[in-house]
């Protein structure tokens, strides 16, 4: 058995193939960074357009790698949304036309979805439930993940999310893009305790986030700092963002870790998962979290915690075994929650 998952639903052009035992036999990823790089953020146009120009190849370069060819295929597995409308069409598109030649199942896969199980592709003990941070430049979200396409929502942003926040930050310190690793990469060299931010919603009773307020007190002390602002400045006020941002996480998990500990006294796992997951300090932080609260950590591969398709490729073939197949006539979906 072999799934094809592919993955347009922002900037990155991405396929990948799976066996039925969940190994990776390929993954392909094209990134648009340089056509977006100049705008300092994704153009939904140019991204539906560069996915157009370059799907059908990364789709043969996955199966090639994987050494099977089209008629090899138990099922093709796409992102259905959420996302840029553009790019998801383009995704669902190709996927149901293979589909429909072949005569093989078509599933359709909340992106976010993706993001959680991928968790699962280097932790082969992880079991439901779980405890579930989604944290991207889209989303910011906790959740008890019960089964597939069973979640329950504990919290989420009520403003940016924690991605959007370091990449509008990277923008305000003239950093690069996509900020989140440049920011990262600053507050390696920053003090961060030189520059007092607040640090919202922590400590309230739910478990939702807010980082509208940070990234406007960083955008002050930067208007402040003035046209002298130095590097060391801006290395000082990266890291004191990221502290920031790692000290409401982990408040918002510890609330989070009470309510599913009450919910689910058997769950034994914490997993994180998109983009975010990748940064060391937040990373190490949900580590020491998970250890002090008698839970497992678990993040899914770093090549696989921004957009890829083998999380698409893994979600589709859970579904596929779990009988759970997408008709030909499913819309994309620019809104898609992952729970009820």
């Amino acid at each position: 058995m072999f799934v094809l998952g592919i993955e347009s639903s922002c900037d990155e052009t991405a396929a990948a193939v799976i066996d039925e035992g969940g190994k990776l036999l390929s993954s392909v990823v094209w990134t648009q960074l340089e056509e977006h790089k100049r705008f300092g953020g994704v153009v939904p146009e140019i991204a539906a357009r560069a996915h157009l120009e370059k799907l059908d190849e990364i789709v043969k370069k996955a199966l090639s790698d994987a050494n099977i060819g089209f008629e090899d295929l138990s099922a093709v597995a796409v992102a259905g949304g959420p996302g840029l409308i553009g790019g998801v069409i383009v995704g669902v598109m190709t996927a149901k036309a293979i589909a429909a030649v072949l005569n093989i199942p078509f599933i359709a896969v909340n992106h976010l979805e993706g993001h959680a199980l991928a968790s699962f592709i280097d932790n082969p003990d992880l079991t439901f439930p779980f405890l579930l941070m989604l944290t991207s430049g889209g989303h910011c979200q906790i959740l008890e993940a019960l089964g597939i396409g069973k979640y329950k929502l504990l919290g989420k942003t009520i403003d940016d999310s924690a991605g959007e926040a370091f990449d509008k930050v990277a923008k305000m310190l003239d950093l690069g893009y996509p900020g989140g690793p440049y920011v990262e990469k600053a507050a390696a060299f920053g003090d961060k305790k030189r520059f007092s931010l607040p640090r919202p919603m922590k400590g309230k009773p739910n478990c939702d986030f807010s980082f509208s307020g940070l990234k406007t007190a960083v955008l002050r002390i930067r208007d402040n700092l003035g046209e002298n602002i130095t590097l060391q400045d801006k290395q000082d006020l990266s890291a004191c963002f990221q502290e920031a941002v790692a000290d409401v996480m982990e408040n918002r998990l510890l609330r989070a870790v009470d309510i599913f500990k009450e919910d689910c006294p058997n769950g034994r796992y914490l997993v994180v998962a998109g983009g975010v997951a990748a940064n060391q300090t937040i990373r190490q932080m949900i580590v020491n979290v998970a250890n002090e609260q008698g839970l497992k950590p678990a993040f899914p591969p770093l090549s696989l915690c921004t957009d890829n398709a083998g999380m698409i490729a893994y979600t589709g073939l859970k579904r596929l075994q779990a009988g759970m197949q997408s008709s030909l006539d499913f819309r994309p979906r620019p809104r898609w929650a992952l729970y009820d």
